[in-house]
């Protein structure tokens, strides 16, 4: 039997995105192109593959039944294919969508586009934000290279690597009346505090390692970015908990001084998660090790 494996990808892309306007900007295609093929694919499987509804589209029972089975004939491919290339840096032109958390997009992503710069001119990096779930940058349907910050419970088409882990620090303001080179417990919850609310799976780890210390933080102000938070500690007697990493930066300001937390808040992990299908990319398996390496030398650095 004769059959085109164009056909394939988009299918694929219909599963994942469930809509025919996002499926067809995905792919780079108009939607009558997307639903010729579509109409190609149904007549070749003899099943309408996806039925209409208000909101979008549905799969029929049969396309769930072959969705993983297609996947998985792709990435056979993909591999088979990538593997006889060779990647050169210096030559290769490519754009990669990347989703660091706030935490990475501070800690890592300058070295790394300064050493990709370098490396790999004609590479570009485009980020996207990260903040609560996996699911919502792209990166389980493959149009996202990577993810990088706290990653859990990740689907099984996703593989995950740990980078490094990081612990908490306080930072305050240089000339802080009360707190000099450390702080106590009882210091700690009298003062006021700035929450970074991003990202996600961090702000929860905080919460609960405050928690499991019975340590208390009265929030006076939120913020939403890390950078936020040397201009609110500057001109308050307020305090902030951050990442250490975080912290050393920060350091640098002559407004500023950090200060180890009054208890011992533990660590948290930093991942980096891609789809399956990039495993075997040349080129994406050299970003890769451009980052772990970045990510062992900071931590050694800093340890």
């Amino acid at each position: 039997m004769r059959y085109d494996l164009n056909l394939l990808p988009v299918f694929l892309a219909l599963m994942e995105e469930r809509s025919v306007t996002r499926a067809a900007a995905r792919l780079g295609i108009t939607q009558p192109a997307l639903s010729n093929s579509l109409n190609r694919l149904r007549d070749t499987l003899r099943d309408p593959l996806f039925i209409r509804e208000r909101y979008g589209i549905k799969p029929t029972p049969l396309a769930d039944e072959i969705a993983p089975i297609v996947e998985a004939a792709l990435a056979q491919l993909d591999d088979l294919i990538l593997k006889q290339q060779e990647f050169q840096p210096a030559e290769a032109e490519r754009l990669f969508t990347l989703a660091p958390n706030s935490y990475v997009e501070l800690v890592l992503m300058p070295v790394l586009v300064a050493k990709v710069g370098e490396l790999a001119p004609g590479i570009s990096l485009r980020m996207t934000p990260f903040g609560n779930e996996v699911a919502d940058t792209g990166v389980v349907s493959g149009s996202t290279a990577m993810v990088l910050g706290r990653i859990t419970d990740p689907p099984d088409n996703l593989v995950v690597q740990h980078l490094l882990d990081d612990g908490l620090a306080c930072v305050v303001r240089k000339d802080h009346p009360e707190i000099r080179d450390r702080i106590s417990r009882e210091q700690y919850e009298m003062l006021k505090h700035v929450n970074v609310l991003p990202p996600g799976r961090l702000r929860a780890g905080l919460f609960q390692a405050l928690e499991h210390q019975n340590l208390k933080r009265e929030v006076a102000v939120s913020v939403t970015h890390f950078l936020a938070v040397p201009e609110m500690i500057a001109v308050t007697n307020y305090c902030a908990t951050l990442p250490r990493l975080i912290c050393r930066k920060l350091e640098r300001d002559a407004r500023l001084k950090v200060i180890p937390a009054p208890v011992d808040l533990g660590t948290f992990p930093v991942q980096m998660a891609w789809h399956v299908r990039y495993r075997n990319d040349p080129a994406h398996r050299w970003l890769r090790s451009i980052i772990g390496e970045f990510a062992k030398e900071i931590a050694a650095e800093h340890a």
